[in-house]
C-alpha cells in the first residue's frame, strides 16, 4: 500500500481488497452470509455461468465471491467513486471476465455505458441505501429493462421496518454496542479507512476525486422490505421477496 508509482504497478490491491472487507464486516459481520444466499438463489435460477451486473459495485465484492464461486461467470461492474473504482480495476486488471464502467446511477443514462443490453442477474449489497425512494423506484424501472425474462436482481442491503420501533431501538443498540467493542478491539470504522486511502500515493488523488463527487457519507431514506418488493413488481417484476435477514439486514430477490 506505499508504492510511490502514480500507475497501479506494484500496488498490492489485494491487501486494499481485504482492509475494505475488514471495514465492512465492522457494520455487517454476517456480510459473507448475504453474499453465500445471493449466489445460492443466482445458481438456483440462472445456473454457474451467468452474466452479472454488479451495481454500485466498489471494490468488486460480489465480483470476487462470483468468480470463486462461478468461474465461467462474467461480470459488469458498473459505480461512480474513483477511488474504490481504482482498487477494482487493479484486482481484476488480467482477468478479461470482468469490465469496470464508470457511471452515475442518478444519470437516467447510465445503462447506454454498459457492454451489454441484457443480463442473467443484476447484484448489489449494501450501496443503495443513499437513494431516496423515488430515484431508487426510478434505478428499479431501469434495472427491470436490464434483466433477461426469467433473470434475477438481488439487493442486500438496511430495509428498516417503521411499525417496529421497539425492535429497531434495541437491535440497534445491541449492533451498536458489538461495533464499539470491535472498535476497541482495533477495526477500522469508514472515516477511518477513508483516511488510510488519502494517505496512500495510489489513493489519493481518485480518494480526493471521491469527496468532491459524494462529499461525506449520507444515507437515503432506506424504507422497508416490503416497499422494496411491492416497488419492485410495480416496475415490472413479476415476483419479489427476502430471501434472507438479519436483525438489520435484508437480502431482496426480485424475478422477471
Amino acid at each position: 500500500m506505499t508504492d510511490t508509482n502514480t500507475t497501479t504497478a506494484g500496488t498490492d490491491w489485494q491487501a486494499w481488497q481485504d482492509s475494505w472487507d475488514r471495514q465492512q464486516e465492522w457494520y455487517m459481520p454476517d456480510r459473507e452470509d448475504r453474499f453465500r444466499i445471493m449466489l445460492d438463489m443466482v445458481e438456483a435460477l440462472v445456473g454457474t455461468a451467468p452474466r452479472v451486473l454488479d451495481l454500485a459495485c466498489g471494490t468488486g465484492s460480489i465480483t470476487a465471491r462470483l468468480f470463486a464461486r462461478f468461474p465461467e461467470a462474467t461480470s459488469t461492474g458498473v459505480d461512480l467513486d474513483p477511488a474504490l473504482l481504482a482498487i477494482a480495476e487493479g484486482t481484476f486488471a488480467d482477468d478479461d471476465r470482468v469490465t469496470f464502467v464508470t457511471a452515475d446511477l442518478k444519470d437516467p443514462s447510465w445503462p447506454s455505458r454498459l457492454p451489454h443490453a441484457s443480463y442473467d442477474a443484476v447484484l448489489t449489497a449494501t450501496a443503495l441505501h443513499w437513494l431516496h425512494s423515488e430515484p431508487l423506484a426510478a434505478l428499479y424501472g431501469q434495472v427491470a429493462e436490464l434483466v433477461r425474462d426469467g433473470g434475477v436482481f438481488m439487493n442486500a442491503d438496511h430495509m428498516i421496518d417503521e411499525s417496529t420501533p421497539r425492535i429497531n431501538a434495541a437491535e440497534r443498540a445491541r449492533r451498536h454496542a458489538g461495533m464499539e467493542q470491535a472498535k476497541a478491539n482495533g477495526a477500522l470504522d469508514w472515516a477511518q479507512w477513508w483516511q488510510l486511502a488519502a494517505q496512500d500515493p495510489v489513493l489519493a488523488g481518485p480518494t480526493a476525486r471521491r469527496f468532491e463527487i459524494y462529499g461525506e457519507h449520507a444515507d437515503g431514506d432506506m424504507p422497508s422490505a416490503a416497499w422494496h418488493a411491492r416497488t419492485l413488481r410495480e416496475k415490472g417484476f413479476g415476483e419479489a421477496r427476502p430471501v434472507w435477514c438479519s436483525p438489520s439486514d435484508t437480502l431482496l430477490l426480485a424475478l422477471k
